[in-house]
């Protein structure tokens, strides 16, 4: 047999016995982002090698590369931060979480493929996960509005900067509308952040106000009779989120003399994922009984 075949196999059969021993798995909650949307990835690291191990005592010992399906090279930014020295019993697994977003220029329609590798210093050896791919996709425009952040309290006069909110939907994997809101500077070439807002009915339109701190009100129709409120800062961060049924009467947004911004009409439905959260009744029995299982553990 010649000899770089021997060699080639040597080397597979010791590649494929070190993935026996520890495999590494890329995660991802979904499968379908908008450009500049958040791409939190969680790659698991279960060791199977019946040795104990030290993973990350190296600022590289975990990376990532990202190949586009399409034809094109896809530019690295930077190396997502992975510090964090640990050890990893047999049997044991391990999960680091990263968002790579801001590492990969991913701002190009198209499917991806992510892999990480993972150093190990006492084998010398790396072991690569199976790709992972995913889908960069365009989101059609329903709205948009350039607004002046407000300046911090004690700056001198200046002018303001000027951002824009812009509302975006796009279709999930199952073909279920999803509502996004894109931050960026005035000329849209900036991109600040991409917020996912929620599902959105397909027939109907989401309203929109801005008060008189350029924050974003929002309420948009997310089933046949329910509603959601959402109000966003100018840094993009959500401050409030509120549910609402159509009970008698539409929600809807109202501006008052002030300028404030209020949602009238229908009824409000309390839901885990308002915001802010609704506070802990300490005097109620259910809090006190989980109180009671805390401190006992």
């Amino acid at each position: 047999m010649n000899g770089r075949v021997v060699a080639l196999a040597l080397t597979l059969l010791g590649v494929a016995s070190v993935r026996a021993q520890l495999s590494v798995e890329v995660t991802l909650e979904q499968e379908q982002f908008l450009p500049g949307e958040a791409i939190p990835v969680a790659v698991k690291i279960r060791n199977r090698s019946g040795q104990t191990l030290r993973l990350g005592t190296e600022p590289d010992w975990l990376t990532f590369s990202v190949e586009s399906r399409d034809g094109f090279v896809v530019m690295k930014l930077g190396d997502p931060p992975v510090e964090g020295e640990f050890t990893l019993g047999s049997s044991q697994v391990a999960t680091k979480r990263v968002d790579l977003a801001p590492w990969f220029a991913l701002n190009r329609s198209g499917r991806y493929a992510i892999t990480a590798s993972v150093r190990v210093p006492e084998w010398n050896r790396d072991v690569t996960s199976a790709p992972r791919t995913l889908d960069i996709v365009s989101g059609a425009k329903l709205w948009s509005q350039e607004f002046g952040v407000p300046l911090p309290p004690g700056a001198s006069n200046q002018p303001p900067e000027v951002r824009r909110y812009t509302l975006l939907q796009a279709n999930d994997p199952r073909k279920q509308l999803r509502l996004f809101l894109r931050l960026s500077d005035a000329s849209d070439t900036r991109l600040l952040k991409v917020l996912p807002i929620g599902p959105l009915v397909g027939f109907s339109q989401p309203e929109t106000q801005l008060d008189a701190r350029s924050r974003l009100h929002l309420l948009y129709q997310n089933g046949p009779r329910s509603f959601s409120y959402t109000c966003i800062s100018p840094d993009g961060e959500i401050l409030e989120r509120r549910a609402y049924e159509y009970l008698g009467s539409r929600p809807r947004l109202r501006v008052s003399e002030d300028g404030a911004v209020n949602v009238v009409g229908g009824v409000r439905r309390e839901r885990p994922d308002d915001l802010p959260p609704k506070p802990v009744d300490d005097a109620s029995p259910s809090a006190a009984a989980d109180h009671g299982a805390t401190s006992k553990n």
